[in-house]
């Protein structure tokens, strides 16, 4: 099992304290109203223009200041919090915020980077430092747009990529249980709608270009959702052969045949996000059900087959340390 240490999370911050402001190359999720749109991505947004997109540089942003909280002592910390005292400031939140108000900007990073931005927002509050505080109106418009959203999404997207709606519920929901009840009770009424009937998952994954295992990502956010009785109860129903180890492939890593694709280097993605997901459930089911063990050992798989390749190109370099703590720091 790879410790999850100061080495390792310095290895994690100096990779991503290598992106976080780098602007170009950039891909933007922009519509332009007109000739006056096309503008660079830091004159677009202030403070998450680097890491080749929003999102990545906004979980960019989440994984350092966990980093800085889990282990105060790196080499890289002070360096971490001169840039965050530098950019996560209440000036330039204020241009993220314009260019949410912008009359196209309302599908702007829906759901994947709404749910990011909460998380960060989670994490800074936890800081003895402005940052939360700076953040917080970002996160109460994400926020906002969640409320307005669910309701009218007749359907959840199960997507292994950035529309699925179990993993931006996953997120949303640890910020809102502290931040905003009533979006928790309506996050928590909307996986129970979608998913609480879901029965024998077949698990026709991965997907090509996938980063997340929609099976696994559902199951995790029903842990949360439900008491661990329940959650038993409906993971056996969702899962009725996965003590006998099927569906196998959920149990397999994915092979990443060219990690300079950025579409395939997304299946290191899927198999740090899986381990995740796996502890998650472990943690959930607990030390006597029969997955346990089995769930466990599937991590570990998961995490050896793509921990020693998150940098190895930027096309997995810009964004793959930030699923590497989230399966590193689970369960």
């Amino acid at each position: 099992m790879t410790p999850f240490d100061a080495s390792l999370a310095s290895r994690f911050a100096a990779a991503t304290l290598g992106h976080i402001g780098q602007e170009y190359p950039h891909k933007l999720d922009h519509v332009l109203d007109g000739p006056a749109d096309a503008a660079t991505p830091s004159a677009l947004h202030p403070i998450f223009h680097g890491s080749f997109d929003w999102h990545s540089c906004v979980h960019g942003w989440w994984q350092l200041l966990c980093l800085v909280r889990l282990f105060p002592a790196l080499p890289e910390a002070a360096s971490i919090r001169a840039r965050a005292d530098a950019m996560l400031t209440p000036d330039k939140v204020s241009g993220e915020l314009a260019y949410l108000a912008r009359p196209s900007a309302g599908g702007f990073e829906r759901p994947y980077g709404w749910a990011w931005a909460l998380a960060l927002h989670g994490e800074a509050v936890h800081h003895d430092a402005p940052w939360g505080a700076a953040l917080e109106p970002l996160a109460r418009a994400f926020a906002a747009r969640f409320t307005a959203f669910l309701p009218k999404l007749t359907y959840p997207i199960r997507a292994g990529t950035h529309g699925n709606s179990a993993f931006a519920l996953l997120l949303a929901y640890d910020w809102a249980r502290e931040h905003d009840t009533d979006l928790a009770g309506l996050i928590a009424e909307r996986g129970r709608d979608w998913f609480l009937g879901d029965r024998d998952c077949q698990a026709w994954e991965p997907g090509g270009d996938e980063f997340l295992s929609p099976s696994l990502v559902e199951a995790a956010l029903m842990s949360r959702l439900l008491a661990r009785p329940a959650f038993a109860t409906w993971f056996n129903a969702f899962f009725p052969q996965l003590a006998a180890g099927a569906p196998a492939t959920l149990f397999l890593p994915a092979t990443v045949s060219d990690r300079s694709d950025g579409k395939i280097a997304h299946l290191d993605g899927l198999n740090l996000s899986r381990a995740w997901c796996w502890r998650l459930i472990a943690a959930a089911l607990g030390e006597g059900h029969a997955v346990s063990i089995a769930a466990r050992e599937a991590a570990e798989r998961h995490v050896a087959a793509s921990l020693p390749h998150i940098a190895d190109d930027y096309m997995g370099t810009h964004w793959l340390a930030s699923f590497a703590l989230l399966a590193m720091s689970a369960g």
